[in-house]
């Protein structure tokens, strides 16, 4: 990104609109993209006008090259460089084809965060995390590209193929309208960070470290289920009683818990040491199931979706359905 050596890189300062525009452009010379133009290819809710760029909430006056990128612009241009802005796009309208409001920037993070472009920072320098609508650092954007670099060309990258057979084919369930306005409120933290403690968009000190804003794992289900109103939600807000992951898995009967096969949209599920048989003190994580074998969760990726195969659907323990422990669905 120009720096001609480490005493002159300045991690912390801003990525520039010329710096970024530079680092797509040698992207795909070295990886042999052949990425189609930006505008109509990536996220729909991003327009090029003349002399400005919109993206969600963010204007960015392309027609100076100093003004910074935020990292909701870094991800969608790296995954526009690397050939991914079509999957991006089947990404967000898969999720808006039952009537489900997503941000803009949707496809775009979901594309990043499956390929691992992001870093969790360690809990005591969560204050270096930043939100999708922060001005990205050169550090930042020094990581993504060497995760891309790392990728090989593009080509012959089973990471690449991957990523698009999963766009190609995602799809959600009809939903309900309670479970629409849980996912809802769910997608629109999609590109948070994890913050250790974490429960807001916005700044918290959490065990003497400030941070931006962002979510740790319960923190995201306390958010969207506890935290967050909803129009006549009833007893919604305290069917989540305790904040920790143990406490919200174990608030339910065994009898009240729901199995792998009858996970539904919106429910709360958490994954335990021996998967099914794991006890409520080897329970390590939770998440909001998403459907069609998706959900979202807050992890070392931030907030993001994943597949529920492999290592996690062993890990599974169970789920529990706060809208039907509220009266608000059957």
């Amino acid at each position: 990104m120009g720096a001609k050596s480490v005493r002159k890189f300045h991690p912390n300062a801003a990525l520039t609109n010329k710096a970024l525009t530079s680092l797509a452009t040698d992207l795909k010379e070295q990886l042999g993209s052949t990425a189609p133009p930006a505008d109509g290819s990536g996220d729909t809710g991003t327009t090029t006008t003349g002399t400005t760029t919109t993206t969600g909430t963010t204007t960015t006056n392309v027609s100076d090259p100093t003004a910074p990128e935020t990292m909701a612009q870094l991800d969608r241009s790296l995954v526009q460089a690397i050939g991914l802005g079509k999957a991006a796009k089947q990404f967000t309208q898969g999720a808006r084809a039952d009537g489900l409001a997503v941000p803009g920037r949707f496809g775009t993070e979901v594309v990043a965060r499956l390929l691992g472009l992001r870093l969790n920072h360690p809990a005591a320098q969560d204050f270096l995390e930043l939100r999708p609508q922060d001005p990205a650092t050169r550090a930042e954007t020094a990581y993504s590209a060497a995760q891309i670099l790392d990728l090989g060309l593009l080509a012959d990258s089973w990471q690449i193929a991957e990523v698009k057979s999963l766009a190609a084919d995602f799809t959600l369930p009809q939903v309900n309208d309670w479970q629409r306005q849980i996912l809802k409120v769910a997608f629109s933290k999609i590109g948070m960070p994890y913050i250790w403690g974490g429960t807001s968009d916005n700044t918290e000190t959490d065990f003497g470290v400030t941070a931006r804003g962002g979510y740790d794992c319960s923190g995201f289900v306390w958010r969207v289920y506890k935290l967050q109103s909803y129009p006549a939600e009833g007893g919604l807000a305290s069917t989540l009683k305790g904040r920790t992951t143990y406490t919200m898995s174990v608030e339910v009967p065994r009898s009240k818990r729901i199995s792998f096969q009858k996970l539904q949209p919106a429910d709360v599920i958490f994954f335990g040491s021996r998967g099914p048989s794991s006890k409520g003190s080897q329970v390590f994580h939770t998440a909001i199931y998403v459907g069609n074998g998706w959900f979202i969760q807050s992890s070392d990726r931030g907030v993001a979706l994943a597949q529920l195969t492999g290592w996690y659907k062993k890990k599974f323990a169970w789920g529990r359905r706060p809208l039907r422990e509220a009266g608000l669905q059957p």
